[in-house]
């Protein structure tokens, strides 16, 4: 076994054993395959990959790639969630790297005198930023999972953001929405924008301080962005901006290692996010709810009526009970049990529509459409589910000065008044109420589905819609399609509030959507389709595996033959610290084969050897 597979984080690993036993029928695919939201994040994937990484090494590559080439979905100033599986043992676990509210946050930090939330301060600029989880989640990767050095995995976004990446549409329709704001900030215009103007297609984005700051994390791991230089200029910049930041705020952050979500629909092993996120529970919920139906003998529009239905109940308890689970007590074994699936769904009614105004009243939340996912299996069975975020397009657009580190705007995540709709029309009460150090509740639902005969992994970005598009291709999954048929599926939503049925154009017909109104269904056509799922199926039968990106992104999926190398070991300069505070880690020399090694001395905005292409 590799020396890192026997480390383990200080900070209490929970792993939840993956129980399905015909998992165990074929190990080892002998392919990797990875899909991501950019094509140039798949390649720095692969390029890992091919440079003896494994899944996990993989993971970090493409993560701060993205972080680097969609900086309207992701970035090194956000966070995320990333759901492994480990080969070795057959382990599933959850690496939770969601943001957290600064110290001095408080329950009326966005209300003004008269209680009432201010339109836009936890929105834009460096007030609405919490405490980011991403850098030191890549850390956490490379120091436990992963099989190569961190500088190494590391060296496709760091060439990228000192190099540049061309603009393109996708690019230009984001940073269209949020111009303005992006203008507003000079240090963020600067980087985002061509002198205040959008920029042309193929214009190069070029972040020579990001680069110059994912060199320190390459060095110097979570000591490189929590404390030091970098920690001063994070703190003075969000001061300046109005923020709230201190030293204490990024000393005391840590990655948390949680149980998975694991629950079970007919022959399928559900594996998914728990708490601080919404999604595996919400998941959990709907399905335990249709498994009471034969919806393979139900025409589509009782299927449709019965989905919306499941929707609307399982968002309904994830509005009062749901928050960060070391804040509050989340009841996770009632809300994804199946008597509790029964009740909720004991008054559905397949002739009408339940009023959501007619449900239990809730006792006494906020999502972000421009989130990422990727999904990685390697040659050895790991894989790797992950959905990334900074909240709202280009996050709360305010990068504190020679950062280079795009902040989030997660703090609109949080209820910041009782059943006050956020961006996205999701409501909560206490349970996800601001508090000092606490995570926003999340929809982000990375999943892994395991039947006796195949492997799913699949995921989305798309705010409070995630959870409905991984439960409409879970059922894809569980009619027996391909990746394809999961990512490309027109989609509905209903979330509890707002009482309506919000659609792509291709999901009903005029006649279709007349008969569910007919039932008392209300419908909001979606202004544009939306979602961008990332998917991966192994066929355990067949040892096959297939994977595809969603068409309606950019992104690019890749399968290719890979070596099996289970159990290799690990260099002797292997990690030693537990990931935070001094790192006792020494970058790799440069090897005979000319492999990345950053300069260590320079960090100013010359080209670090090896970088170039």
């Amino acid at each position: 076994m590799s020396k890192r597979a026997c480390v383990r984080p200080v900070m209490g690993l929970v792993l939840a054993l993956l129980v399905c036993g015909a998992a165990s029928a074929a190990r080892e695919p002998g392919k990797t395959a990875i899909a991501s939201a950019h094509p140039l994040a798949t390649a720095a994937g692969r390029e890992i990959i091919e440079a003896g990484g494994n899944a996990f090494d993989a993971a970090v590559a493409v993560a701060a790639a993205l972080a680097v080439v969609e900086p309207y979905s992701s970035g090194i100033g956000g966070g995320g969630f990333y759901l492994l599986h480990r080969a070795i043992g057959e382990e599933d676990l959850f690496i939770d790297a969601r943001e957290r509210a600064p110290l001095a946050a408080h329950e009326k930090l966005y209300l003004d005198d008269q209680g009432e939330v201010i339109p836009g301060k936890s929105m834009n600029g460096a007030l609405a930023a919490a405490i980011p989880g991403a850098p030191a989640a890549l850390v956490h990767l490379a120091l436990y999972y992963g099989r190569i050095p961190l500088d190494r995995s590391l060296a496709p976004a760091i060439r990228l953001a000192r190099d540049g990446f061309p603009v393109t549409e996708r690019y230009l329709e984001m940073a269209t929405f949020r111009q303005r704001e992006l203008a507003a900030d000079p240090a963020t215009g600067e980087i985002f924008l061509d002198n205040g103007e959008l920029p042309a297609l193929g214009h190069l984005i070029r972040q020579r301080d990001l680069a110059d700051t994912l060199t320190r994390l390459a060095r110097q791991g979570t000591a490189g962005f929590y404390s030091g230089e970098i920690a001063d200029e994070l703190i003075a910049g969000v001061r300046a901006g109005g923020g709230i930041w201190t030293a204490e705020d990024l000393e005391q952050y840590r990655i948390v290692e949680r149980n998975p979500i694991v629950g079970r629909y007919r022959d399928m092993q559900i594996v998914s996010a728990p708490p601080p996120s919404s999604g595996g529970i919400v998941l959990l919920e709907a399905l335990n709810i249709l498994e009471g139906y034969s919806l393979a003998e139900l025409d589509a529009l009782d299927r449709s009526h019965l989905v919306v239905e499941a929707m609307r109940r399982a968002y309904r308890d994830r509005a009062e009970y749901l928050g960060d689970p070391d804040f509050v007590d989340v009841p996770v074994a009632r809300l994804t049990g199946k008597q509790h699936a029964r009740e909720v769904a004991a008054d559905i009614d397949l002739a009408k529509a339940t009023p959501s105004s007619s449900l239990k009243p809730i006792a006494s939340p906020k999502q972000g459409d421009h989130t990422t996912h990727f999904s990685i299996l390697d040659g050895e069975g790991n894989r790797v589910s992950a959905t990334l975020s900074v909240n709202y397009p280009f996050g709360a657009c305010y990068t504190p000065a020679g950062s280079g580190v795009l902040l989030n705007n997660e703090m609109d995540d949080f209820s910041s008044r009782p059943m006050t709709p956020n961006a996205y029309g999701l409501v909560g009460v206490d349970a996800n109420a601001i508090a000092p150090g606490k995570r926003p509740l999340s929809s982000m639902t990375p999943t892994f589905l395991v039947t006796p005969d195949r492997v799913g992994i699949l995921g989305t970005p798309g705010g409070s819609r995630i959870i409905s598009m991984v439960l409409l291709g879970v059922l894809e999954f569980a009619d027996g399609k391909t990746p394809e048929a999961w990512v490309s599926r027109p989609r509905f939503h209903h979330q509890y509030l707002p009482d309506e049925i919000l659609f792509e154009p291709a999901a009903f017909d005029d006649a279709a959507r007349k008969a569910l109104e007919a039932r008392g269904h209300a419908f909001k056509l979606s202004t544009r389709d939306y979602g961008n799922m990332q998917a991966i199926l192994w066929d355990l039968a067949s040892n096959a595996v297939s994977a595809a990106a969603d068409p309606r992104g950019e992104g690019t999926s890749e399968v290719w033959a890979t070596p099996v190398m289970m159990g290799a070991e690990l260099p002797d300069e292997a990690p030693t610290n537990d990931g935070f505070g001094e790192s006792t880690y020494q970058p790799t020399l440069p090897a005979e084969d000319g492999s990345f090694v950053p300069d260590l001395e320079a960090f100013g905005n010359e080209a670090v050897p090896g970088v170039e292409e």
